[in-house]
């Protein structure tokens, strides 16, 4: 496994499991992936050669795979640089707060002031220049703090003025996280059940949990069926599960009726391996593979149904 520096939930050893063949006609929408070069070595320019050829990288892997569109999000010049250079492939996305003002696991700033968080008027100018299109990931369990913690409810409260979706962090993250990188992190503060005062304060919030809450199956669940209004992606959990657990999670879900409200993401994992994880789910039918690697996210970022169509042969 190559070291990157996303917002994961690893349980256990990913297991060798046998690949799908590729899909003909299905296309995807990643609404969790992360910007900056392969390493994030948090040396180099903005548009230093490394970060080129990774986002290079990226979009061939993304044309491979049929992934039409992502929501990425990382060091504020990362992100801005990614959406620079393909502007229709990618949904620029501020990520926060970042605890002595890098990204987790970066080590780049993430904003130009090196600020915690980004500031509001600022923030509200990317939104309405069109430059940012999404908010977080929010990573307040990195920075020791509850994703309902006061501090976010500036950003919360534009983000539902302004009808845009926020992405948190919930589940778990890298074994020994807090040891590594982020003294802070706490296992309790990925609690699904810590989003619902968020909820309760912001009833037209569009509002997903990263990594579906992972591995708090049964509080995911209770907060997905008493608001209508969360949706979860599955990204990590697709890849950092063993392929027979991720898909018992993933059924779970199912059997409660919530297959309209899982989006797909790869949180920058080999996406190949994070699509074949949905397409070998044999429990699924093919309507339901469609909804989640594409038509749930077109519905929950309020985009036309013919993203989700395959434009070419």
């Amino acid at each position: 496994m190559r070291s990157r520096p996303v917002l994961i939930v690893v349980l256990l050893i990913v297991s060798v499991t046998a690949r799908a063949d590729p899909p003909s006609d299905r296309v995807v929408i990643d609404v969790h992936m992360h910007a900056g070069p392969a390493n994030w070595s948090g040396t180099g320019a903005p548009g230093d050669l490394v970060n080129e050829a990774h986002r290079r990288d990226v979009l061939s892997e993304m044309d491979r795979n049929n992934v039409r569109l992502a929501i990425i999000s990382g060091p504020i010049e990362f992100v801005e640089h990614w959406k620079r250079g393909a502007a229709e492939r990618f949904v620029a996305s501020p990520m926060f707060p970042c605890d002595g003002g890098v990204a987790p696991l970066g080590g780049r700033q993430c904003f130009p002031s090196a600020s915690v968080v980004p500031d509001l008027a600022w923030l509200r100018s990317r939104y309405s220049s069109g430059t940012f299109g999404a908010m977080g990931e929010i990573t307040t369990q990195y920075a020791g703090l509850s994703p309902a913690d006061a501090s976010l409810e500036p950003y919360y409260s534009l983000a539902e003025e302004l009808d845009v979706p926020v992405g948190v962090h919930t589940g778990l993250s890298h074994p020994g996280t807090p040891y590594k990188c982020c003294p802070k992190f706490r296992a309790a503060l990925g609690r699904p059940l810590l989003l619902e005062e968020v909820l309760i304060r912001h009833p037209k919030l569009r509002i997903y949990a990263m990594h579906a809450g992972g591995p708090y199956v049964e509080e995911m669940l209770a907060m997905m069926l008493l608001y209508p209004q969360l949706y979860v992606d599955v990204s990590a959990i697709n890849y950092g599960m063993p392929r027979p657990t991720f898909h018992s999670y993933l059924r779970r879900l199912l059997d409660h009726g919530l297959g309209k409200r899982i989006l797909f993401g790869s949180d920058s994992f080999p996406m190949r391996d994070c699509i074949d994880s949905i397409e070998s789910a044999d429990f699924l039918s093919e309507e339901q593979k469609a909804d989640i690697l594409c038509g749930n996210a077109a519905r929950f970022l309020r985009l036309d149904d013919a993203v989700c169509k395959r434009a070419r042969s």
